[in-house]
C-alpha cells in the first residue's frame, strides 16, 4: 500500500491497483475500456528519451518542513551515471510546487515545463561512462491529501493533543507529488539520504538509518537518515508527530534485525501490546519468503494519520490498533481477526513492492496479489493450512470481474481493484496445481532471490512460475491476468454418465481441477469439448481452492 495498500471499505481496500495493458497505446489513445489517455499521461509512465540516457545513483533530498503554513521547500541533489550522451534530462514535480532553480556545476541550467515534467537543457556535454551530479531546487504547497493513501499527497492532521501530524503517501500519483525525481519505477536510486527540517517540538521519521539530529538556533533540527539499499520513488517518505519510541531486535534468517516502532506518545502503552504481530510477521514472512529484503536498513512500524502504506523500512501504520481491517474480517470466516490487517499486508509489501518491484504500474499485481496472498501464508504459519484455505477462499468472494487485472502499458494506469483478491485466488490455485507444498516455498523464495532489488514485469515473473513449477502457464495467467471471465465446468447427469466441459475461457486454458468426493479427491481434466467424466460415484463437488465455477445444465 504500497499503504499497504489496501483501504477503506471491502472495495476500497483494493485501491492502488493496476493499469490496463496494452503494449499498442503509447499514449493519447482510445482504448477498448475507452479512457483517453494524455500527453502528460505518457510523460509520466513511460520511459521518454530524456529518461533512458541516464542511470540513477543517489539521491540527497534536503528539504524544510514548515506544518503551519503547509509549505515544503530545499533541493534534491542527484547523481547518476551518463549511459548514453544526450543533452537534456526530464525531471518531474507536480503543481502547485515549482521549480526555482536547477544548476550543475555551479552553472544555473534553463528549464522548460511540460505540465507536471521539466526538461533541463545541460550546458556540459554527458560523456558515456561519467557520473554527474544535479541540483533540482523547489517549493511550494504540495497538493494535500484529501483520502491518503489512495489520492496521495501529505495528510497536514493534527493529533487529538493538538500535534502537528503529518505524512505523506503517493503510490500511482507519484513521489513527484511532494519531491523532485525521475518518477517512473523502471529506475530505482541505489541509496538515498534524506534530511527534513522541522520544528524542534516534533519528530520527523523517514526510510533507512537515522544518522544524526541536527539542532539549530531558529528552534528547528534536521533529522538526516540514509538509506543504504534501492528504494522505489513512492516508498520514499516523511512522518512528522509527537512520536514516542521502542524497539526489539528479531533474530531472523540473516542475523540481528532492528524493529522500531513510532507511535504517538497517547498510544505508546497499547502499541507495545498491539505490535506483537510484528516480529509474528517477520517470522512468517521469512519462513515462506526468505530473509526480510533491508537488513541494513532496518525495519520499522510508524504511526500515521491514515490507514497505512508500505513505505519501504518506514511502514506506515494507521489501524486504530485493531485486530482485522479496521476491525472488519475481510474474509467473513474469522481468520481475518486473528491479525491487524495493516501490519501484515503493508509489511508483506517489503517482500512484493519494495524488494521486488514493478517496472511499469500496469503490472501492480505483482505488489498487490502476491501480498494479498501472502496473508493467508502468515495464518498457515501460525494457526494450520485449514485457516490460511478459508482465508483465501473467503476473500476470493468479493472478486468484481469488472475488468483485466493487468493495466495499459506506458501511460501510468491502474487495471482492477480484483488485483487484490482475484490475484491472490489466482496464486492460491496455482499452488494447488503444483501439489508440493515444499515446492512452492522454494518458489516463493526463489522469487525474492532471483529478482531481488529489481524492477520486474509480468513477463518475466510469469517465466519464472512456470520454469520452476514445470508447468506451461501461458493461458493461466492470459486467462486470470488479462480476462475478466473465471474458468467454468458445465457437466451434465445421465443416469451414471457425467459429461463436462470449460466454458468462459481464453485459448489453449485446460487447467486440471481437483473434485472432492466422499472418498478423498480426484483429478480432472476438462477442455472446451464436452468429454465423459470417469468417476467412481456421482456426488461430487469442486474443490473450493480452485477460482472457477460450475455449474450443471441439462
Amino acid at each position: 500500500m504500497k499503504a499497504q495498500s489496501m483501504k477503506k471499505n471491502i472495495f476500497l481496500i483494493l485501491i492502488f491497483f493496476l493499469k490496463p495493458d496494452s503494449s499498442a497505446i503509447l499514449a493519447q489513445g482510445l482504448l477498448q475500456n475507452k479512457t483517453l489517455f494524455t500527453k502528460q499521461d505518457t510523460l509520466r509512465g513511460s520511459i521518454t528519451e530524456e529518461r533512458a540516457w541516464w542511470d540513477l545513483n543517489h539521491y540527497h533530498l534536503d528539504i524544510k518542513v514548515d506544518p503551519e503554513k503547509k509549505y515544503i521547500s530545499g533541493h534534491n541533489t542527484i547523481q547518476y551515471t551518463v549511459l548514453k550522451s544526450h543533452s537534456k534530462m526530464q525531471i518531474d514535480l507536480q503543481a502547485p510546487l515549482v521549480i526555482t532553480k536547477v544548476t550543475q556545476d555551479s552553472i544555473i541550467l534553463p528549464v522548460e515545463s511540460v505540465g507536471s515534467a521539466h526538461f533541463i537543457s545541460l550546458a556540459e556535454t554527458q560523456n558515456v561512462g561519467d557520473i554527474n551530479y544535479l541540483k533540482v531546487h523547489y517549493e511550494g504547497h504540495p497538493q494535500e491529501a484529501k483520502n491518503a493513501p489512495w489520492d496521495g499527497g501529505v495528510s497536514w492532521k493534527k493529533d487529538p493533543n493538538g500535534n502537528h501530524f503529518i505524512a505523506t503517501s503517493c503510490q500511482g500519483i507519484g513521489a513527484s507529488i511532494w519531491w523532485p525525481n525521475k518518477d517512473h519505477m523502471y529506475d530505482e536510486v541505489d541509496s538515498m539520504h534524506i534530511s527534513v527540517n522541522i520544528p524542534k517540538n516534533l519528530t520527523n521519521i523517514s526510510n533507512g538509518r537515522l544518522l544524526d539530529l541536527e539542532q539549530h538556533n531558529d528552534d528547528t533540527v534536521t533529522s538526516h537518515w540514509f538509506v543504504s539499499n534501492p528504494i522505489n520513488n513512492y516508498g520514499v517518505n516523511i512522518n512528522i508527530g509527537d512520536y514516542a519510541h521502542f524497539s526489539e531486535v528479531f533474530n531472523g534468517e540473516k542475523g540481528a534485525l532492528d524493529l522500531d516502532y513510532y507511535v504517538l506518545k497517547d498510544n505508546l502503552k497499547k502499541a507495545k501490546l498491539h505490535f506483537k504481530d510484528a516480529p509474528k510477521m517477520m517470522s512468517a514472512f521469512e519462513f515462506w519468503l526468505g530473509p526480510y529484503p533491508f537488513y541494513e536498513d532496518g525495519f520499522k512500524l510508524v504511526e500515521v494519520p491514515y490507514l497505512g502504506m508500505e513505505h519501504q523500512s518506514s511502514i506506515t501504520y494507521g489501524n486504530q490498533y485493531l485486530k482485522g481491517y479496521l476491525g472488519n474480517d475481510l474474509s467473513k470466516t474469522g481468520w481475518g481477526l486473528k491479525f491487524d490487517f495493516i501490519i501484515i499486508h503493508e509489511a508483506g509489501h517489503e517482500w512484493f513492492a519494495n524488494n521486488i518491484t514493478y517496472r511499469d504500474i500496469a503490472d501492480m499485481w505483482i505488489h498487490e496479489g502476491f501480498t494479498a496472498y501472502i496473508e493467508s501464508l502468515y495464518l498457515e504459519y501460525h494457526f494450520g493450512k485449514k485457516a490460511g484455505n478459508e482465508y483465501a477462499v473467503g476473500k476470493g468472494q468479493v472478486i468484481r470481474n469488472d475488468k483485466p487485472i493487468i493495466g495499459h502499458y506506458n501511460v501510468n494506469n491502474e487495471g482492477s481493484s480484483d488485483m487484490y483478491n482475484k490475484g491472490a485466488f489466482m496464486l492460491h490455485t496455482l499452488r494447488q496445481l503444483i501439489g508440493n507444498d515444499e515446492k512452492w516455498r522454494n518458489i516463493l523464495r526463489g522469487l525474492n532471490t532471483t529478482f531481488y532489488h529489481q524492477t520486474v514485469t509480468t513477463k518475466e515473473i510469469e517465466e519464472y512460475l512456470s520454469k520452476t513449477s514445470q508447468i506451461n502457464l501461458t493461458a493461466f495467467f492470459n486467462q486470470y491476468l488479462r480476462d475478466v471471465r473465471i474458468p467454468t465446468i458445465e457437466y451434465k447427469l445421465h443416469n451414471d454418465n457425467v459429461t463436462y466441459r470449460y466454458t468462459n475461457i481464453v485459448n489453449n486454458f485446460d487447467m486440471p481441477v481437483k473434485l472432492k468426493l466422499k472418498e478423498g479427491y480426484q483429478w480432472i481434466y476438462p477442455k472446451a469439448e464436452w468429454q465423459d467424466l470417469d468417476l467412481k460415484e456421482t456426488s461430487f463437488t469442486i474443490d473450493e481452492n480452485f477460482l472457477i465455477k460450475s455449474v450443471r445444465v441439462n
